[in-house]
Order: C-alpha cells, then sequence, then structure tokens
C-alpha cells in the first residue's frame, strides 16, 4: 500500500472510497465479545481441522481456555480419547459436504480428566467463493440441553394438554397466555382474554384475584394455594364458582437481578366440591338446631312458649324476622282468609319470640299476601322484591306488615291432624341470598313442629 493510500488521500482513494479496516479494529473486537457472551459453547475449525474459535461458555465447560485450545490439530489427545479423535472428527467435518446442521452427542474430555457428554450442532462456513471454508460446532452439556427440552415440553403441555387452568398474567395484571381449559373457565375464547382487564372477566372477587397477583409479583408465590369465589362474566350471565389457586412469580433468566414478568396462576374449579361441603355442613348444623329445640320446648309448660322455642331455633343462621299466623276464630264459611298474629320475633334489639294477639284482631294482610296464598293453597310461598330500589322495597314490606328491611319471604303453612292452623313467615334482609328449595325443606320441618304445639295448647278450639 503507497503512503498516499496509508494518508487517506482523495486522490489516490478516491471521494467515498473508505478507508480499509486496520488490525485490531473494533470489528475483531465486537466478535470476540460476541462470541464470548453467548449461552452455548461454541468453537469453530479451518478446512484442515485446526481449532480457530474458542469462547469462554467452552472453557467453563471443559476447562480448556482459548489460549490453550486455539491452533490445536482437531480434539485428538486433549479434548477427545485418542481412541475415538478419528471418529469424532469425520462426523464433525463431515458436515462440509452435507447441507444444513448436523446434531451429534459426543464425550469429551476436560482439562483435569473428566469426561462430559455434549450435544452438538455443527454447519459449514463458507468462504467469499461459496466454498465450504471451515465448521462451526455449537455445544452444550446433554444434561443441560435435556432440562431446557424439558422445561419448554412442561410449558407446552401446561398451556395446550393440561387438565386444570394455567393464566400468565403480566405486571399489568392482564392476561398474557391463557390454555384452553382456563379458556373454557373464564367463559371466552383463547385469544379473547389476552390483554383485557380481569374486571371485564369476573362481576366478584376480581379484588380478591388481582390483590394476590399482586403480592405475588412483590412477595413471591406463596406457601400453600388459595381458594377463590369469583362471578364468570358469560353469554348466558354470571356464574359463581370456586378456584382453587396457586400462583408463582415469573422472572426474567437473562437479567442480572430478577425481573418480575408476571405471574403464572394455576386454578382448579373446586366449586361442586365446595358447596357440597357447604350443603353438608348446613345440615349438620340444621338437624342440630331441630334437635336442640326439640329438647328445650320438651321443657316448656305451655305449648304456645314451646312453638316461639322452635321459631327461635330456626332462626340461627336461617332468617332475620319470623312470625307466626294464626287462621281467626269463626273463618269457616268465609271466602277470604283472615289470620291472626300470635308471635313474632322482636323488631329492635334481638331476643326470644314474643307471644301476642290474644285479642285475635285479624292482620291487615292485603288482598294476594304470600301469608293468605300459603293458607289459601296449604302449601309454601316464596317472595322478594326483585330488582326494587331501597325505597320502593321497604314499602313494598311495610305494606304487607313486615318490618320495613325485609326484602325476602317464606310462608310455609301449618298443618296438624289434617287441619290447617295458620302459616309461619320467615324473612331475610338485604344482606342474604333469597330462600331456596333446600330452605323451603327446613322451614317445613320447623313448621310441623311448631304446628303440633300450637294444637296442643288449643289455640284454636273452643276452650281458648
Amino acid at each position: 500500500m503507497s503512503a498516499s493510500r496509508r494518508s487517506g488521500t482523495t486522490d489516490e482513494l478516491g471521494p467515498d472510497e473508505p478507508e480499509p479496516a486496520r488490525e485490531g479494529s473494533d470489528g475483531s473486537d465486537l466478535l470476540a465479545a460476541l462470541l464470548d457472551g453467548m449461552d452455548a459453547a461454541l468453537c469453530a475449525f479451518d478446512a484442515d481441522g485446526t481449532v480457530t474459535h474458542w469462547n469462554r461458555e467452552a472453557e467453563r465447560i471443559l476447562g480448556w481456555s482459548a489460549e490453550e485450545a486455539v491452533g490445536r490439530a482437531g480434539f485428538a489427545g486433549w479434548a477427545v480419547r485418542s481412541a475415538d479423535a478419528e471418529e469424532v472428527e469425520a462426523r464433525l467435518m463431515s458436515v462440509m459436504d452435507a447441507p444444513g446442521r448436523q446434531v451429534n452427542e459426543f464425550a469429551l474430555l476436560t482439562k483435569d480428566g473428566g469426561r462430559v457428554l455434549v450435544r452438538t450442532q455443527s454447519a459449514a462456513v463458507r468462504g467469499p467463493d461459496g466454498k465450504p471454508a471451515g465448521v462451526y460446532c455449537a455445544f452444550s452439556e446433554v444434561h443441560a440441553q435435556i432440562d431446557l427440552e424439558r422445561s419448554i415440553a412442561l410449558s407446552e403441555a401446561l398451556l395446550e394438554d393440561a387438565s386444570w387452568g394455567v393464566v400468565l398474567v403480566d405486571a399489568d395484571l392482564r392476561p398474557a397466555v391463557v390454555n384452553a381449559h382456563a379458556a373454557r373457565a373464564l367463559g371466552a375464547g383463547r385469544t379473547s382474554v389476552l390483554g383485557r382487564p380481569l374486571g371485564e372477566l369476573l362481576a366478584q372477587g376480581v379484588e380478591e384475584l388481582e390483590s394476590a397477583l399482586t403480592h405475588v409479583l412483590a412477595e413471591g408465590a406463596p406457601p400453600a394455594p388459595a381458594e377463590l369465589w369469583v362471578s364468570v362474566r358469560t353469554p348466558e350471565g354470571e356464574r359463581r364458582r370456586c378456584w382453587r389457586s396457586g400462583f408463582v412469580r415469573l422472572a426474567s433468566p437473562l437479567a442480572e437481578e430478577p425481573v418480575p414478568l408476571g405471574v403464572g396462576w394455576l386454578f382448579q374449579d373446586v366449586t361442586e366440591a365446595r358447596q357440597g361441603e357447604q350443603e353438608a355442613s348446613l345440615l349438620r348444623f340444621r338437624a342440630q338446631q331441630l334437635h336442640r329445640a326439640a329438647r328445650a320446648a320438651a321443657e316448656c309448660e305451655d305449648p304456645a312458649e314451646a312453638a316461639t322455642v322452635h321459631l327461635d331455633f330456626a332462626l340461627a343462621g336461617f332468617a332475620d324476622h319470623a312470625l307466626i299466623d294464626r287462621v281467626a276464630d269463626g273463618a269457616e264459611g268465609v271466602e277470604r282468609v283472615r289470620l291472626v298474629r300470635i308471635a313474632a320475633t322482636p323488631s329492635g334489639a334481638p331476643g326470644p319470640s314474643r307471644l301476642a294477639g290474644r285479642a285475635g284482631l285479624p292482620v291487615r294482610y292485603g288482598e294476594g299476601h304470600p301469608a293468605v296464598q300459603c293458607v289459601e293453597r296449604v302449601g309454601t310461598v316464596r317472595a322478594d322484591v326483585g330488582s326494587m330500589g331501597a325505597e320502593e322495597a321497604r314499602a313494598w314490606a311495610l305494606a304487607r306488615q313486615w318490618p320495613g328491611d325485609a326484602v325476602h319471604a317464606l310462608c310455609v303453612v301449618l298443618r296438624s291432624r289434617g287441619r290447617t292452623l295458620g302459616a309461619v313467615t320467615f324473612l331475610r334482609g338485604a344482606g342474604r341470598s333469597a330462600f331456596e328449595r333446600s330452605d323451603a325443606m327446613y322451614a317445613e320441618d320447623v313448621a310441623v313442629r311448631i304446628a303440633t304445639a300450637l294444637d296442643l295448647a288449643g289455640l284454636l278450639g273452643d276452650d281458648r
């Protein structure tokens, strides 16, 4: 190269011709940094089988430094046993005459004399003329590769075939990946839930779920699964479900310090099991209440007082208010049923039910009142306020001669010895759910005991 070309004069190089790269330029430094920064071990050979490149991961696995490895002719005698060297080198160098990459497994020697089973991927290096100029070989310990493959296989299985829901939630608490089971549980498709706020998917329970996810992002996985009750929004309406949930924090393996990528949320629907347990527990409690009420009523001298004992025991965990109405004296042959209030729970401070109605004055029940319907039909009648506002609901209850906070009612007929004696009414406030069929069955059991006590007291007989 001439002096003028080295000095960069334009009449030799031309105005647009770049200056050639000098030895030790940034290009070779960048290549060295890239090779040493790779997670996989890498070595390269020229066309004669001489080692030309050796990165730090290769040094970590085998113990040989780049200064010790580069320039050696193949692996024979140092990285491979002499007896295996010919076969190993033949399989590595054969890729120069084959398209694509080749995968092999070899037993290599470490510097301290140990053996390491590695899995290699090798491919030909092409020269400027397109002809093979050498081979590069990336390798890793087989157990590490198998661990990686297992992790990938596990992830794919969880997100495809798992029999429980799997949701990957990003740091903004929005679903990033869901499996098929989770999509069905959320009542939507696998892609339609992605990126949506959880509040759009769940009507109730979203606060508890988001609180759990936030805790996992900040503190890590909880020590045990948690059970969350939620209401899922579906095209058919809201569905109440119980999900047994486990959480794990996801962190990037590429960062020096753990960087949260989100939360892995795994859940199983245990609604039927929990509802069965709740129903069984409720049945046991109600059976115990009936037993206790019978024992307490047996100690009452006045059968009418025994009726109120049954009423008070039935209220526990069942209703907020209750009252007993009997058919008014002389009601036979009258078209419209008239009822007299004989017992009621106190509307203010809690306490035992009080007997009333000694004067025999009928209650001002309007036409179509649930208690009247109950007596006329000789069956159970349920009623509630529906979608009324607070003021309308209060007016609804007061118009029926009930406490103002009543929003759900259950009227059960009192029958004894083939006669209709009256009705017992159970009332619930807004904090309770509406009466269901199982509640009606329990109320009917209580009504049988109350009716027997009232019949014994002779409240409908001529002697009263």
